[in-house]
């Protein structure tokens, strides 16, 4: 009889006929003549197993290790019909597929109706250690279960467990076949190529993706299509807004630099771009980012060139008329929730320290960042500076205002700055400023971030 085993990742089947041959080719099977078996990886179990049971050929099943679950929630919640028909997509695709939802549409609770419908050992996967967090404290509130954590110094895998994306490529070599679920929130993080193994070398029959904005840079989104399955359900901010999601508007401030940034801005910009035109570089093209930074640490005027290059954005993103412009609107908001964003660290430590509000960087201690977050939603912190921490995935529902001081030109970016103020909350009426230096390169920036629909 034929025998599916786990090893390691990946998936043999033993005891093969040569009937079944072409079936296990196109179910992803290459014939590993070091055990005289087929093996594909892990990922391509459900593939097998539907071919196998299609060509109605016997075979005994050793390689899934996972439980099924009877699972009923502490809590009862109404879903709102946008997340029954995600739901509802997502099983009519067989248990497979990839659902986009605006932050603060309630996403968790989607994976929660999700691993109740699929009744079996789940593995929710997360970009960082405060979603990780964030999850286990959800599910932990929710289920009458022991929820597992694997990362941030823990190794307690459970039925249900919670992890983050660099300990579940580690770990899924040998924890590939313990469940039948697998949940990646931000999924845009997958395809990458460390990341995507954490759903190659699992077996898990079914899979959801979860993300407000799964378009990457560098193109790779397709690959999700093979991870976690196809867009099956997509709604955008401006679909919800007014109902389920609080109504916004954006506004766009244009600053001028003095005379003396304005000079120095010309002249450090001139450098760089006689440097990239000297040496034909095509900085957006792929790869030529990389070829920037080689050419620039070959010479002392590469060197020189690379610094006018950070000098040139540090002017515009951290003007003093932003600064300025910053205050007054803090003033303005003074009753408000306000999240200002920035580019880099530097920038965030510099409006801390001149303008008196608690920053949150990737250098943040956990406890201190947990106390921090606690506060501003609880109103003894009305403001928080920040430059990318909090892009995503952390729970800011009193968030009301954001501020974009400076940010890169990501679409992704930009919507998920937007979605940190738009959870629904009575009267609530959100505001996104984007701050933009006048006549510099932040003008072009902020057009290709702004190319979304929710600012249409």
């Amino acid at each position: 009889m034929i025998q599916l085993e786990f090893s390691r990742g990946t998936l043999l089947v033993r005891n093969t006929s040569e009937e079944v041959a072409p079936l296990l080719k196109d179910a992803g099977c290459v014939f590993d003549k070091r055990v005289q078996s087929w093996r594909a990886p892990a990922l391509c179990y459900r593939q097998v197993v539907l071919a196998l049971r299609e060509a109605e050929a016997p075979f005994q099943d050793e390689a899934r290790d996972y439980e099924k679950l009877n699972l009923i929630s502490r809590l009862e919640r109404t879903p709102f019909p946008y997340q029954q028909e995600a739901l509802d997509a997502w099983w009519k695709a067989r248990g497979l597929g990839t659902v986009i939802l605006p932050t603060g549409a309630g996403k968790t609770y989607l994976a929660q109706m999700v691993m109740e419908k699929a009744a079996c050992s789940t593995l929710v996967a997360t970009p960082t250690l405060d979603l990780m967090q964030q999850w286990y404290g959800v599910l932990s509130t929710s289920y009458d279960q022991e929820i597992g954590l694997l990362g941030g110094g823990y190794h307690e895998p459970k039925a249900i467990t919670v992890t983050t994306y660099d300990s579940a490529f580690i770990h899924m070599e040998r924890l590939g076949n313990r469940f039948g679920l697998l949940i990646f929130d931000e999924c845009h993080h997958l395809p990458g190529p460390s990341y995507s193994q954490a759903a190659e070398l699992s077996l898990a029959p079914f899979r959801l993706g979860l993300t407000a904005t799964p378009e990457r840079q560098d193109g790779e989104e397709w690959r999700l299509d093979r991870l976690t399955g196809p867009i099956v359900y997509r709604r955008e901010i401006d679909e919800l807004a007014g109902h389920y999601l609080s109504d916004y508007e954006t506004v766009r401030l244009r600053v001028r630099l003095s005379e003396a940034e304005r000079e120095s801005y010309l002249e450090e910009r001139a450098l760089y771009r006689d440097f990239v035109a000297r040496h034909q570089l095509r900085l957006g093209q792929p790869g030529g980012w990389a070829r920037f930074l080689m050419m620039t640490s070959r010479s002392e005027l590469g060197r020189r060139a690379f610094l006018a290059y950070r000098n040139q954005k540090t002017i515009a993103q951290a003007s003093g008329g932003k600064l300025r412009l910053l205050g007054q609107l803090l003033e303005r908001h003074c009753q408000d929730r306000v999240l200002v964003f920035t580019n880099d660290n530097r920038t965030v430590y510099r409006i801390s320290q001149q303008l008196l509000i608690p920053a949150i960087t990737h250098q943040t201690p956990v406890k201190e960042r947990h106390l921090l977050l606690q506060g501003f939603n609880s109103g003894d912190f009305p403001f928080l500076v920040t430059s990318k921490v909090l892009n995503e995935g952390v729970d800011v529902p009193a968030a009301n205002v954001g501020i974009v001081l400076s940010g890169s030109g990501s679409v992704r970016e930009h919507v998920q700055r937007l979605g940190r103020i738009l959870r629904r909350g009575e009267g609530k009426q959100a505001v996104l400023y984007e701050v933009v230096a006048e006549d510099t390169a932040e003008e072009f920036t902020s057009e290709r971030r702004r190319r979304h629909r929710a600012y249409q």
